[in-house]
C-alpha cells in the first residue's frame, strides 16, 4: 500500500515539473505568436501611415500650387487695373496741361489787349484833360470868374438850396410827428389825469398847538424856563410863546421833530403834569407814536397804490415822506400820484402796470433822507434802491426822472412824464418870486445870445418865449433851425416844470414915400 503511495508521490513529483515546463513552453510559444502578430500589425500601421502621409503631402502640394496660381492671377489682375488707372490719370494730366496751355495763351492775348486798351485810355485821358483845361479857360473867359470863385459861388447856391430843403423837411417831419405824438400824448395824459385826483399840502415850517387857556403858557415855560428848555432840548424844536391867545407855535425845519414836539406837548397839556421828567417821558412816547405812524403811512401808501414786496426799510422811508414837502407839495402824496399816473399811462400803452407803479412810488425815495445825508435826492434814491435789491427798471426810473441820465425803458419815460404832470398841474407847487423871476431872466438871456435875434420876451408865466429876429439876417428857412436850436439850449441849461413854447417871429417891412 505504501508502495502505491510512494509511486503516486514520485509520479506527482515528476509530473508537476514536467507540467510546469510544458506550460512554460506553451506560454512562450503563445507570446512569440502574439509578438509576431504585433510586429505585423505595427508594420501594417506604419505602411498605412506612410501611405496616408504621402497622400496628404501630395494633396498639400496641390493646394499650395493652386493657391499660388490663384494669388498670381489676382496680382496680375490688380496690376492690370493699376496700370489702367495710371493710364487714365496720365491722360487726365495731359488734358489739364493742354487746358492750362490754352488758358495761358488766352491770358497772354488778354494782357496784350489790356495793354493796348490802357495805352488808348491814357491817350484819351490826356485828350480829356486838355479839353477840360480848354473848357475851364473858355468858361473863365466867358463868366469873368476864376475856377475857385465859380466853385464858391456854386457851393453857396447848393448850400442855400440844401439848407432850405432841410428846413422844409425838418418842419414837415416835426409837424407830422408832433401832430401824431401830441394827439396820442394828450389822449393818454388826459385819460390818466381824469382818473387820478390828489390833494396837496402847503409847505410850512411851523406847527400851532392850541391851549385850553393862557395860564398854560406859564406852566409850559416852567420855573426859570426849565420846562421849555427841556422840551426844546429833547425835540430839537423852538417853542414860540408870544401874545397869540391860547396858542403855542412850534418852529423847526424838520417836520418829524415838529410832529414829535406837537404830540408830546398835547399829551402834556391833557395830562396837566408838566415837569422835566414828565416831558422826557412824553417825548419818548411821542417818538414811538411817530415811528408807528411813519410805518403805517408807508404801508398805507403801498396798499393804496397796489404795490407789494417792497423792503420794510423802504416802506418806512415812504412813511417819512409824509412829513416832507417840495415847493409846497407833500412828497408822499406826490409819489402816490406819480405812481397812479404811471400805472394809468402804462395801462394805456400796454406795459407792465405794477412795475410802472413801483417805479413811480419810489422815484423820490431819496427825499426821505436828503436832509440827513450828503447828495441829491436822485443819488440817494438810487443808492437806497440798490441797497434794498430793487430791479434795474426801478433804479433807472429813479436815476432818470429828472433827465440826469438817459431813460433805458419806456417805464422810465412814463415816470418822467407822470412826475412832470404831478408837479406842473396848477396849484400843485409853489415857487418863490425870486426863483420865478430868475428863470424868466435866464430864459430871455439864452434866446438873446443867438445870432440874428433882435429881442425876446418870456410870457405866460415862462411857458412861452417869443423871439423877434432881424429879417435881413434870418430867412424863413433859418427860422425853423433857429427855433430848434433855442429849444435844445433851453432844455440843456434850464430846469422848469412842463414845457416851454419857442415862438420865432420874422417881420418884413417895406417902406416907401409918395411924393
Amino acid at each position: 500500500m505504501w508502495q502505491v503511495v510512494v509511486a503516486i508521490v514520485v509520479t506527482l513529483v515528476i509530473a508537476v515539473p514536467v507540467a510546469a515546463l510544458l506550460a512554460t513552453n506553451y506560454q512562450k510559444k503563445m507570446v512569440e505568436a502574439k509578438l509576431g502578430n504585433a510586429d505585423e500589425k505595427a508594420r501594417e500601421i506604419i505602411d498605412e501611415a506612410l501611405k496616408t502621409a504621402e497622400t496628404k503631402k501630395r494633396e498639400s502640394l496641390l493646394e499650395v500650387k493652386e493657391e499660388s496660381i490663384r494669388t498670381k492671377n489676382e496680382l496680375d489682375k490688380e496690376i492690370k487695373e493699376r496700370r489702367a488707372e495710371a493710364q487714365r490719370y496720365e491722360r487726365r494730366v495731359q488734358q489739364k496741361e493742354e487746358n492750362i496751355d490754352k488758358k495761358a495763351d488766352a491770358i497772354e492775348k488778354k494782357e496784350a489787349s489790356l495793354a493796348e486798351k490802357e495805352e488808348a485810355l491814357a491817350k484819351q485821358r490826356e485828350e480829356i484833360s486838355k479839353l477840360s483845361e480848354q473848357r475851364l479857360q473858355e468858361l473863365e473867359r466867358i463868366s469873368g470868374l476864376t475856377s475857385e470863385q465859380a466853385k464858391d459861388y456854386l457851393l453857396k447856391i447848393v448850400e442855400d438850396e440844401v439848407k432850405h430843403e432841410t428846413a422844409v423837411m425838418v418842419k414837415e417831419m416835426e409837424s407830422r410827428a408832433k401832430e401824431e405824438a401830441d394827439k396820442k400824448a394828450k389822449e393818454y395824459v388826459v385819460t390818466a389825469i381824469q382818473k387820478c385826483a390828489a390833494d396837496h399840502v402847503s409847505e410850512t415850517t411851523i406847527s400851532v398847538v392850541q391851549l385850553p387857556n393862557d395860564e398854560m403858557k406859564g406852566r409850559i415855560i416852567g420855573r426859570e424856563g426849565r420846562n421849555i428848555r427841556t422840551l426844546e432840548t429833547m425835540t430839537g424844536v423852538d417853542l414860540i410863546i408870544d401874545d397869540t391867545p391860547e396858542a403855542v407855535i412850534l418852529s423847526g425845519f424838520d417836520p418829524i421833530r415838529r410832529e414829535v414836539a406837537r404830540i408830546a406837548l398835547e399829551k402834556l397839556i391833557v395830562d396837566g403834569r408838566i415837569h422835566p421828567a414828565r416831558i422826557e417821558e412824553m417825548v419818548e412816547k411821542a417818538q414811538k407814536e411817530v415811528e408807528v405812524m411813519i410805518k403805517e403811512e408807508g404801508e398805507a401808501a403801498t396798499l393804496e397804490v397796489g404795490v407789494h414786496g417792497i423792503h420794510p426799510e423802504l416802506v418806512r422811508l415812504l412813511g417819512k415822506m409824509k412829513f416832507r414837502t417840495s415847493y409846497g407839495q407833500n412828497a408822499l402824496k406826490h409819489s402816490i400820484e406819480v405812481a397812479q399816473l404811471s400805472g394809468l399811462l402804462a395801462a394805456e400803452m400796454g406795459l407792465d402796470v405794477r412795475m410802472a407803479k413801483r417805479a413811480g412810488l419810489l422815484h423820490d425815495i431819496g427825499k426821505a433822507v436828503d436832509h440827513e445825508m450828503e447828495g441829491s435826492h436822485i443819488q440817494l434814491g438810487v443808492e437806497l434802491c440798490r441797497k434794498y435789491k430793487e430791479g434795474p427798471v426801478v433804479i433807472n426810473a429813479v436815476e432818470s426822472h429828472h433827465g440826469d441820465v438817459e431813460p433805458q425803458t419806456l417805464i422810465a419815460c412814463l415816470v418822467q412824464a407822470a412826475d412832470t404832470i404831478s408837479a406842473a398841474r396848477p396849484g400843485a407847487r409853489r415857487e418863490t418870486l425870486e426863483t420865478y423871476t430868475t428863470r424868466l431872466k435866464q430864459l430871455e438871456d439864452i434866446t438873446n445870445n443867438f445870432k440874428g435875434v433882435d429881442k425876446s420876451f418870456a410870457i405866460q408865466a415862462g411857458r412861452e418865449i417869443r423871439v423877434m429876429v432881424v429879417p435881413e439876417q434870418i430867412s424863413d428857412s433859418d427860422m425853423v433851425l433857429l427855433a430848434r436850436d433855442i429849444s435844445k439850449q433851453i432844455e440843456a441849461e434850464l430846469e422848469y416844470p412842463g414845457q416851454i413854447k419857442v415862438n420865432v417871429i420874422r417881420e418884413s417891412r417895406v417902406i416907401d414915400y409918395a411924393k
